[in-house]
């Protein structure tokens, strides 16, 4: 059980912490205080629903396919996660890495949620994280083990948005100091390592 919840909740945050579009821009609205509440919210049931969609369709319509190949996919999950570890490890080292967040401004509730959508959606490794990668994962634990496991996974992005959200305005100097940013990407890179030698270990890859 907490083995499987911090598994989904590790993962989870080490997905999504990277810092993109849509969380430079929560980032810079929460500076603003304009609307976080709503962007958090709407951030947190996206990312949650994806990755439900994501358990529940691999667990429950592709559970014969993914029996029948988890070998191949526990080897291209931990590849992904090994490739990953080591993007960010190349992140680590740039001297250049900051959060820009002189995105437009919005002024009304529904601009802000129209452009968070935008960002949420329109980004193709969402899918890839969240539906893909997650659900994937998800089938090397019993059926009551994957339940804790979505749960770690959505209480992880939860967390980062209402961190991000309301600890903007603490979190924005210290992200955009480079030194700062290489530790970031250090655990993140550290995490995603021991994650997919522990997926290329249940695949007998190693």
């Amino acid at each position: 059980m907490l083995p499987a919840f911090l598994t989904g909740f590790f993962l989870g945050l080490s997905l999504i912490i990277a810092i993109g579009a849509q969380n430079a821009f929560l980032l810079r609205q929460g500076i603003l205080k304009q609307h976080v509440i709503y962007i958090v919210m709407f951030c947190g049931i996206s990312d949650c629903l994806l990755i439900i969609l994501g358990v529940a369709g691999i667990s429950y319509y592709l559970n014969d396919f993914i029996n029948e190949f988890s070998k191949i996919i526990y080897g291209f999950s931990a590849l992904w996660l090994f490739v990953y570890g080591l993007l960010r490890l190349h992140s680590a080292y740039k001297t250049k890495s900051f959060v820009n967040t002189n995105n437009p401004e919005s002024k009304s509730l529904l601009n802000t949620i129209s452009i968070t959508a935008i960002f949420t959606f329109l980004n193709p490794h969402v899918y890839l994280d969240t539906m893909i990668l997650i659900g994937s994962i998800s089938m090397k634990f019993s059926e009551i083990d994957r339940i804790y496991f979505t749960i770690g996974a959505c209480f992880a992005s939860f967390i980062w948005f209402f961190t991000l959200g309301f600890g903007a305005k603490y979190l924005a100097p210290i992200i955009q100091k480079p030194s700062h940013w290489r530790i970031l990407d250090l655990i993140i890179a550290l995490i995603m390592f021991i994650i997919a030698i522990n997926l290329a270990i249940d695949g007998n890859w190693l």
